[in-house]
């Protein structure tokens, strides 16, 4: 079975051209004998400008510099890290944390033989942790920058020639840089719906939900997708009657069908209410609250839901308003969306782009791989990003995490597939610390028993999933992953037990 791992792990690098052959090495030492000598050089034009400081883009500059490249990264927010960084992952993640503690204060502590006399929310404190952590990432991002020796220019930056880049400066002023290739790296932004208006105070985006000055009693999410359910879930740990409407007729539509609906019963035994298969077709603001006015997907009653606050969460929108690519002829699909090849080159010579902008998952992760293999490639080296083995993950709790393919897409494939499942009620860590709901789930091709795909619900199932995608991107099979010892007791044994389910047999259940 070594033999077997190490002749896979040879032919994944050789798929990916990271021969060690001499005429390589010359190769790669003349592009970076090159591109240093650019760096030092002194010269105003840069070997790569990215515009947009997200996760992708400041990735993607760090990268370029490391390989020697003078880079320039242009930012609007002032502040580097995006959306991500600034208004969505990370902000949100710190809510989900201590959301999660209060909850677990008042209602699980007591069972552990920890008792307090009184559990409050000190919201003012709850918002300055958050705010804490957001500035001193986006500060380390800067300090990153300095030490890589990346040019940074704060200020909205628009093309006006496929090289260059004009700049309003958040300073007032104006500059020019030039780039002999640029990358598009400016994210995406929240989508609106029609016929309503966000104001961020009662009709409120993501970024919205995450400042609310106080607990809304009632709070109405619009949207079952990742971030709803995440909002929706820190507000109703700390008192918020949610309700989440959803068009669809199911939640997450990309989730495992199963999976899913573990997820959504453990989401309204927190009390989370849902209406799905319905649409929102009125909005009313003249009084103190809101009301919305909703009606089945397929027509119907229409009946009004009440609410102090309503969270428009219907997904995101590529942001590529205002960069001139008009201008400059670069193409993109109906929906805003730049069309790349697999290089990430758009159709003009030297402009490339990455993350939310092109096709693709809209995650944070995603765009990081998209910026190292883009500069991977600018500097004349070879990039790789399969976007069929990007994970994704709902932090919610439990947490929901994936990678590769749900059992309907295996179906629709028409591939003979196993599946094996294990429950946490049988995982003794999550027994020992009374927190036990969840389920793993491997689909494995039925001849060769490759690893399809790994749907985790746990407590922890946005770090458990990380060995599963290792996983698939060797093309394991699920004998690979219950052959290897697992350290006891862990949650991860969960993951072994469900690889002995596809195979063969578990023990424990």
């Amino acid at each position: 079975m070594a033999l077997a791992s190490l002749a896979r792990r040879k032919a994944y690098l050789l798929s990916r051209n990271l021969s060690n052959s001499p005429a390589d090495a010359l190769k790669y030492s003349f592009s970076l004998s090159y591109f240093s000598r650019g760096f030092a050089s002194g010269s105003e034009e840069n070997d790569v400008v990215i515009v947009g400081g997200g996760p992708g883009g400041y990735v993607a500059a760090i990268k370029a510099a490391q390989l020697g490249l003078k880079t320039t990264c242009i930012e609007k927010r002032g502040t580097l890290g995006g959306t991500c960084l600034n208004v969505g992952c990370i902000p949100s993640k710190a809510l989900l944390h201590s959301s999660h503690m209060y909850h677990e204060a008042k209602h699980s502590f007591p069972g552990h033989g920890v008792k307090f006399s009184s559990v409050e929310v000190d919201l003012p404190a709850m918002m300055a942790q958050k705010d804490k952590a957001v500035s001193n990432l986006t500060r380390g991002i800067e300090g990153l920058f300095k030490k890589n020796k990346v040019n940074y220019v704060k200020g909205y930056g628009k093309f006006i020639s496929p090289s260059e880049v004009s700049v309003d400066t958040i300073e007032g002023g104006s500059t020019v840089v030039k780039g002999k290739n640029i990358i598009i790296a400016t994210g995406s932004d929240v989508k609106s719906l029609p016929g309503i208006t966000i104001d961020e105070k009662r009709i409120v985006s993501s970024t919205g939900a995450l400042a609310l000055s106080e607990v809304p009693k009632k709070l109405i999410v619009i949207g079952a997708g990742y971030i709803g359910l995440e909002m929706g879930s820190v507000w109703a740990r700390l008192g918020s009657e949610v309700t989440v409407v959803e068009f669809a007729p199911d939640i997450v539509p990309t989730m495992d069908g199963e999976v899913r609906k573990q997820f959504q019963r453990a989401l309204e035994k927190q009390k989370m209410k849902f209406m799905l298969k319905t649409k929102v077709v009125g909005v009313d603001t003249t009084g103190n609250g809101v009301k919305l006015t909703v009606e089945p997907a397929a027509g119907g009653e229409q009946t009004t839901l009440e609410a102090d606050v309503v969270l428009v969460s219907a997904g995101r929108t590529p942001f590529t308003a205002g960069l001139g690519l008009d201008k400059i002829g670069v193409e993109t699909d109906k929906i805003g969306r730049i069309l790349v090849n697999d290089r990430f080159a758009t159709n003009v010579p030297g402009v490339y782009a990455i993350g939310d902008v092109i096709p693709g998952p809209m995650l944070a992760h995603k765009a990081e791989e998209d910026g190292v293999a883009c500069v991977e490639f600018i500097a004349g080296k070879h990039g790789h990003v399969d976007y069929d083995k990007v994970p994704g993950v709902v932090y919610t709790h439990p947490e929901v995490a994936s990678v590769g393919k749900t059992e309907e897409q295996v179906k629709a494939l028409g591939i003979e597939y196993r599946v094996g499942k294990f429950p946490f009620l049988a995982n003794s860590r999550a027994k020992a610390i009374d927190d036990a709901e969840g389920i793993v789930k491997i689909l494995a091709d039925k001849e060769s028993d490759k690893i399809l795909g790994v749907h985790i619900m746990a407590p922890n199932a946005g770090e458990l999933i990380h060995e599963a995608v290792l996983a698939i991107n060797y093309d394991a099979s699920s004998e690979d992953i219950a052959r290897v010892c697992h350290a006891h007791p862990t949650m991860s044994e969960a993951l072994k037990e469900a690889a002995m389910a596809t195979y063969d047999k578990p023990i424990h259940v």
